[in-house]
């Protein structure tokens, strides 16, 4: 888990552990600035050691900790209070962490995060969830899933030169786009799987998250292996080899795909992905064509490599093999170059190895071991509100996701390229044909990187201090911490029951709050609601965070979308939202649910939705007939439009009504749930719906949240 809000969930359970062993990892607050020390614990004495002059302040200490620590205290009081392992600010990135100590071949596992199937690396099935999914595994209960479809990926041939995984999956991405892998699992199989280093399949399975799918998974292989080995898991290798001899841990004889797609990867060529879409891909030899066509500026801002997706030691050998040419010839980064370690293992094992000096003596800043600028935590002073382009080796390029400025264009690539990149400053540079000029004045030109998949004296952990005991009891005297003061953090009230209501087992008359599509939207959740869809376009004039109040008296008709769902929260006037495609989709899903449960919007009429958001929708038992998977989680019921076209027909101010609903309540999921609209001309209307409601899912709806039924279970076995 990695914030707040499973921790708050499963508080409200009332069991005195987890069911399943479980994991907290503090990776997600970490703010870079200065480089790791800086940003992380250390002031400047030791800073001055290590950063280049043009980057020195004289910085607080522990900064980030400092600012963070009612959370982080949360967090770890929690975990002590119900056995759970807890993994201090600066032990790394969760997924790197993951991949470090728990992912074994054949396993299940579920994490609090979209990129959790980097785990899929070792050969596993890992699934991004909500906190309210997560809450399902730790308090027992059968957590289920819409079978996905599998899309089969047959690789052949052998990665060259400046190849990586990382181009592969950015391939891939440009073939099958960010919803191609939908509802799907991607299994990878064929020859070219094998030549892979573990951490390599890692990095593909980190962005299939990017296509939408459920996870990405590959057979057992020698490198997985020798990378459980080398972690100090050889019992787990023991124990896959001994599978794979019984034929487990590889696609079944005659196993057939619902597609198939076929890559030669001796054809590959480096490629960039970007701006603003992780889809959209050009290969390395045209990337300079199209920036020119497009008339940006050739011109490089920054270069930025790590992060879940590329940060093992097999990515930090192949560009310190570029960093160490460079220093030869005299050069050093032309831009602002930064690097965020995977891991506290990964960062010492590179800085014992040598690795970190050498970048640091091209100009590098090595930032804490932390998501950093991938996620947003980015103090970047430098082109606020004005038009450039970086490099990274992320997953996500979103608008503003990494700076906060939207016309910030990130483009998506190998760390082999933003490393070479970074020496030209030029978006144009194409390090395996062009050269540049060395400290003498003399053409100098790249060689294609080299590296290893793993160190030869074997990996370092680094600091202990940041990394938990195994299996730790449970202390069921510990206070966890949670101020009454605090704007960040607040103990979660149950959400209401629904029914019966006035119209027996249907939903009372909803007023439509808005229709639009969605942006992207922790755990404070009266503060975190002021902040509900305020990047959605309302359709009806097409302003952001706008919303229409039809009924309101002396107060203004024009409000922000909080405002008006406060005042139909204040007026018990229930609600509902009408919203277009994939909604749910990025970061924050699960607020996505709550924030709008919490202002009392009880149906959302989607044209489709996120997987993830879809169950978040349902635990939180909102009744989502847009939005899906988290809204039920929270009480929401998802459901889709059964005719897309319908969308516009539903405007601000209409008042609905189910009908159907209660005979899904019953338990007939076969049932269809009709929108009777009484419009505000007083003319009726009736849109068809389709639903996903299982069993399970029913009862998650009629206790109010999933979380209510999981309470009510238990107290009724103990």
């Amino acid at each position: 888990m990695q914030d707040a809000s499973a921790q708050l969930q499963f508080m409200t359970c009332g069991l005195p552990t987890s069911a399943v062993p479980a994991s907290i990892h503090c990776d997600h607050l970490i703010q870079a600035l200065e480089g790791a020390q800086a940003d992380l614990k250390v002031g400047s004495g030791v800073l001055r050691k290590t950063l280049p002059a043009w980057r020195l302040t004289t910085p607080p200490p522990q900064r980030s900790i400092a600012s963070n620590k009612e959370v982080f205290d949360f967090l770890e009081s929690a975990a002590k209070k119900y056995g759970i392992e807890f993994w201090k600010p600066g032990s790394g990135i969760i997924h790197q962490i993951v991949l470090e100590n728990y992912a074994a071949p054949g396993m299940l596992m579920l994490g609090t995060d979209s990129h959790t199937p980097n785990a899929g690396g070792l050969g596993m099935l890992a699934i991004g969830v909500g906190g309210a999914d997560a809450v399902d595994a730790m308090t027992g209960t059968p957590w289920e899933l819409k079978a996905p479809r599998v899309i089969g990926i047959h690789l052949k041939g052998q990665l060259s030169g400046w190849a990586t995984p990382k181009d592969l999956i950015l391939h891939i991405a440009g073939k099958l786009t960010v919803r191609g892998g939908t509802g799907a699992i991607l299994e990878y199989h064929g020859p070219g799987v094998h030549s892979q280093s573990c951490t390599g399949l890692a990095t593909i399975a980190n962005m299939g998250a990017e296509l939408g799918a459920t996870t990405s998974t590959f057979p057992y292989t020698e490198a997985m292996r020798n990378y459980l080995i080398a972690t100090g898991r050889a019992p787990v290798a023991r124990a896959a080899d001994e599978a794979k001899k019984k034929g487990f841990l590889d696609r079944d004889e005659g196993a057939e795909w619902d597609d198939l797609v076929e890559i030669d990867l001796s054809t590959l060529e480096p490629t960039i992905n970007g701006p603003f879409t992780p889809d959209l891909a050009t290969p390395l030899s045209k990337f300079g064509s199209f920036i020119k066509e497009q008339g940006w500026k050739d011109e490089l801002t920054a270069g930025l490599i790590g992060s879940c997706t590329n940060s093992s030691y097999e990515d930090m050998s192949r560009v310190t093999s570029l960093a160490k040419q460079a220093k030869a010839a005299g050069l050093k980064a032309k831009v602002p170059f930064l690097c965020t370690p995977g891991s506290e293992q990964i960062r010492a094992t590179i800085e014992r190895d040598g690795f970190t000096e050498v970048l640091q003596d091209v100009g590098a800043v090595v930032l804490a071991n932390a998501c950093g600028p991938c996620i947003g935590q980015w103090k970047r002073e430098e082109y606020k509100g004005e038009e450039n382009a970086i490099l990274t080796s992320f997953n996500r390029n979103f608008k503003a996701r990494n700076d906060a400025n939207s016309k910030t264009m990130n483009f998506l690539s190998s760390p082999e390229i933003v490393t070479a990149m970074a020496f030209a400053g030029r978006l144009s540079f194409n390090p395996m044909t062009d050269s540049l000029t060395d400290a003498n004045g003399k053409p100098f030109k790249f060689e294609p990187p080299t590296g290893i998949q793993l160190p030869q004296s074997g990996f370092t952990p680094g600091d202990l201090s940041y990394a938990p005991s195994p299996l730790p009891p449970p202390q069921p005297d510990t206070q966890v911490q949670i101020s009454p003061e605090s704007t960040r953090l607040e103990v979660l009230e149950a959400f209401p029951k629904e029914f019966p209501n006035s119209r027996g087992m249907e939903l009372p008359p909803l007023t439509t709050l808005m229709r639009g599509p969605w942006l992207k939207f922790k755990g404070h959740l009266s503060n975190i609601s002021e902040n509900t869809l305020i990047t959605a376009v309302n359709d009806e004039g097409g302003e952001v965070n706008v919303a229409f109040d039809h009924s309101h008296g002396a107060e203004s008709a024009k409000d922000t979308i909080p405002a008006i769902g406060k005042r139909f929260k204040a007026r018990n006037q229930p609600w509902a939202l009408v919203v277009d495609e994939n909604y749910g989709e990025g970061s924050a899903r699960e607020h996505a649910a709550m924030q709008p449960r919490f202002l009392g919007c009880l149906l959302i009429v989607a044209r489709s939705f996120a997987r993830i958001h879809e169950t978040n929708l349902k635990h939180d038992r909102l009744l989502s007939l847009k939005f899906i998977v988290l809204d039920q989680k929270q009480g929401i019921v998802p459901v889709w439009f059964a005719d897309k076209s319908d969308y516009g027909q539903i405007d601000s101010g209409d008042v609905i009504e189910t009908e159907g609903l209660a005979n899904v309540l019953a338990g007939d999921t076969n049932a269809q749930i009709t929108l009777k609209l009484t419009k505000k001309d007083g003319s009726k209307v009736e849109i068809p719906t389709r639903h996903t409601l299982s069993v399970d899912q029913i009862k998650w709806v009629k206790a109010g949240s999933a979380l209510n039924y999981i309470k009510e279970q238990k107290a009724a076995t103990s």
